[in-house]
């Protein structure tokens, strides 16, 4: 009964692993990686020169720069925000403030994306402990004098460590929206501050 229940996990890990989606070891999730956010993906409105680079850094426009970016700020008081700061600011300013955001936002998914990739290590050395636990319970069950304290206790490292890891895979679809909800809340801010340009 132990062995079969062994079989099934180990049917389950395998199917777990191939679901996970490309070989790359760094990256688990299904939508392709891209490290960086660049303006063009998320603004159509006036390109950033220098003055407006510096504009971006200035304490006013990155003290709402800063709460736009939290994904914790929902988008009606982001929205708010960008409304109470448009109503002094002219379309450099504006500009600045959503460069700025962007640059909060992309930091932010720079520290998810690093996060994923230690995940998918982790999912990885598992998968790897795993197997070699397998293949010691196997030469185990075939030598001629069995040691069952080992047996029972590789059996039971398995047994947990196929939980762990098919609970972790289970939740990677979550993990590895992240990314995508940044993205979108960047387009969203973008499309909220571009609607006050004059």
């Amino acid at each position: 009964m132990k062995n079969t229940i062994l079989m099934v996990a180990a049917l389950m890990l395998g199917g777990a692993a191939q679901a996970a989606g490309p070989v790359d070891p760094d990256w688990p999730c299904i939508q392709r990686r891209v490290p960086h956010l660049s303006l063009g993906q998320v603004w159509a409105g006036p390109l950033p020169d220098p003055a407006i680079e510096d504009l971006a850094q200035t304490a006013p426009v990155q003290g709402v720069a800063r709460a736009l970016a939290l994904r914790r700020t929902p988008m009606p008081e982001a929205e708010a925000l960008i409304a109470e700061f448009a109503a002094d600011a002219d379309a450099a300013t504006l500009t600045a403030l959503f460069v700025a955001t962007l640059e909060h936002i992309d930091t932010a998914r720079g520290r998810v994306l690093a996060g994923i990739t230690r995940y998918a290590h982790k999912q990885a050395d598992l998968d790897h402990h795993i197997k070699e636990a397998r293949k010691e319970f196997a030469a185990l069950t075939e030598a001629e004098s069995q040691d069952f304290d080992r047996l029972d206790a590789l059996e039971a490292d398995i047994d947990w460590s196929t939980r762990i890891f098919l609970d972790r895979q289970q939740s990677l679809t979550y993990v590895c929206e992240t990314p995508v909800i940044l993205e979108q809340r960047a387009f969203a801010l973008g499309r909220a501050v571009m609607a006050h340009l004059p």
